[in-house]
């Protein structure tokens, strides 16, 4: 039987990356871990595998400047700052580092690039994606205490109008297609989505959004 550690840290390589998991090769830029650290706290928190390729072997973490810079990369380069959780595994004669990042309360945390500029990121099958300004719109409205109300006039018919005729459309096609600005047709979809109205699909580096499949105009 294989070692209690190596049984853990291989039981979690067999799951490959998804969206809760990310496989780390090694650590050298605490600015682009703040980025999975970003999309992890925004979507359900996750974990990250230091020292393990993309193909799942064991490579095992350099250095202990690799701990370090996830910690900075979460206490520095992460707004608001993020708590998280470090525990080294011993596999096949080599260092593991489980990262355990949790779902933040305070939605959205972004990530500062070297321009100091904050980015949110989701993290969307195995992939850190940019946030887009429905999530922003979605995250502002979960941190207002007031209960929102959705009010249904003509020009949130005409919205959903929209979507039942021409099925997944971007943003920039809802706003086009409805003659709403974009700015309100954004927050129109994330008011939508909310309420199970409207969901949000990621193909092809695009977000597109439609009608939920039970919902009937």
């Amino acid at each position: 039987m294989l070692p209690s550690d190596e049984y853990y840290i291989q039981k979690l390589i067999d799951e490959g990356e998804h969206v809760h998991q990310d496989f780390k090769f090694a650590i050298s830029d605490a600015r682009k871990i703040a980025k999975s650290i970003s999309a992890f706290s925004n979507t359900g928190g996750g974990r990250l595998l230091v020292g393990v390729k993309d193909n799942g072997k064991i490579a095992g973490v350099r250095s202990e400047e690799e701990i370090y810079m996830i910690e900075a990369a979460a206490k520095m380069y992460c707004i608001p700052e993020v708590s998280i959780s470090n525990k080294i595994y011993r596999v096949q004669g080599k260092d593991v580092l489980e990262v355990t990042i949790e779902e933040s309360e305070n939605k959205p945390v972004c990530a500062v690039d070297v321009n100091n500029k904050a980015w949110a990121y989701v993290r969307i099958n195995d992939e850190n994606i940019l946030a887009d300004t429905v999530c922003l719109n979605m995250w502002k409205h979960n941190k207002q205490e007031e209960k929102v109300v959705v009010t249904y006039s003509e020009r949130e018919k005409h919205l959903l109008d929209i979507l039942d005729k021409y099925g997944e459309l971007t943003l920039n096609r809802c706003s086009k297609l409805s003659n709403i600005p974009r700015i309100t047709t954004s927050r129109l979809l994330a008011d939508f989505i909310r309420f199970n109205l409207v969901e949000q699909i990621f193909r092809e580096h695009t977000f597109y959004f439609r009608l939920k499949e039970d919902i009937s105009l």
